[in-house]
């Protein structure tokens, strides 16, 4: 996946300059900090240079999985069309470029972000779209301005900067901003998705509808040290390459989120946990099912349909043709 080219075009300018030095050095203590879920009461984007860096080499592989997981709700809820967004911490406006990029009903956005710097940078990049957003400072633990409830509310990778204890009152706040549909997404690590379990229970505990990527509204079937994941590979430009001293043209940004819905949508299929192996005539695969079981399952071409299915399917598909048992 890569960055639509009116972002990336916004990105370039903005880059345009920047020695590639400080660029570098600036992501190299970025990425620590994320990497260390480092809670030190100061903000990992602090300043210009931090933005800048951010830009360069996080914003591909966030925007990445903030798209996929907006992709998996457009699937299992074909129907919603949202014209109104909520983007709480919303860093530089990656869901907002990702709901664009998903939804053309999208007009307006509420963008709500306590950094100052990264806000900034937000609100100029932002220019580049076609949906109006006003930008402003608040905090999601604390206080955020007084907004009027949106057909879509997000929250991207910002649990992982707060104290576990404030995840049920925040994503209360959250539910209490959502018309139509609430997606919090989180980095694809054990911490991760422990955070978006919690996440998910309160939204059960106040009657929300589960949309993505749960097969189901049961109890989560996952065991640790087992975790639910999913996995995006991303088109690295040349900045970014050499921001990070990578070789290779790409990188594959794990991730994982929870999507819930004001009213009640139709799922079916299972949702497939890791990637599928296929050897021959056999394939294997391991599926979150619609009755609440995660379970590997073995498929054959004796299958037929089935087995044609899970041939075209990928880490994160529905599989709407299981053999049953």
């Amino acid at each position: 996946m890569e960055l639509p080219a009116a972002l990336r075009s916004a990105v370039d300018q903005m880059l345009s300059g920047e020695p590639l030095e400080r660029i570098a050095k600036a992501s190299a203590i970025l990425s620590d900090r994320y990497r260390r879920e480092v809670r030190d009461g100061r903000f990992h984007i602090d300043d210009a240079l931090a933005a800048k860096a951010y830009l360069a080499t996080r914003l591909p592989a966030t925007f990445a999985a903030v798209r996929a997981a907006l992709g998996m709700v457009e699937e299992v809820a074909p129907d919603f069309a949202p014209t109104s967004l909520i983007d709480l911490g919303c860093g530089p406006g990656t869901a907002l470029w990702a709901a664009a990029d998903t939804w053309a009903s999208l007009a307006t956005a509420e963008m709500v972000e306590a950094s100052g710097a990264i806000r900034g940078v937000g609100d100029t990049l932002s220019r580049s779209l076609q949906v109006k957003s006003r930008w402003q400072a608040g905090d999601v633990t604390a206080k955020i301005p007084t907004l009027p409830p949106a057909d879509l509310v997000t929250l991207a990778y910002v649990l992982d900067e707060l104290p576990p204890s404030t995840i049920a009152s925040v994503t209360q706040k959250l539910w209490s901003l959502t018309k139509g549909m609430l997606v919090i997404i989180e980095p694809g690590t054990p911490a991760g998705w422990q955070r978006i379990l919690a996440a998910r229970d309160t939204l059960r505990g106040v009657g929300a509808h589960l949309v993505a990527p749960c097969a189901h509204s049961h109890d989560c079937p996952i065991v640790a040290p087992d975790w639910c994941h999913f996995s995006r590979r991303v088109a690295r430009s040349r900045v970014h390459r050499l921001a990070k001293g990578a070789e290779v043209p790409w990188e594959d940004e794990k991730y994982i989120f929870i999507a819930a819905a004001r009213e009640p949508v139709e799922r079916s299929g299972s949702r497939i946990l890791v990637p599928p192996r296929v050897n021959g005539g056999v394939g294997r695969v391991k599926l979150c099912r619609p009755d609440g079981i995660a379970a590997e399952r073995t498929i054959s071409k004796r299958d037929g349909d089935a087995f044609k299915a899970l041939r075209r399917a990928d880490w994160g598909d529905l599989l709407h043709e299981e053999v049953q048992g």
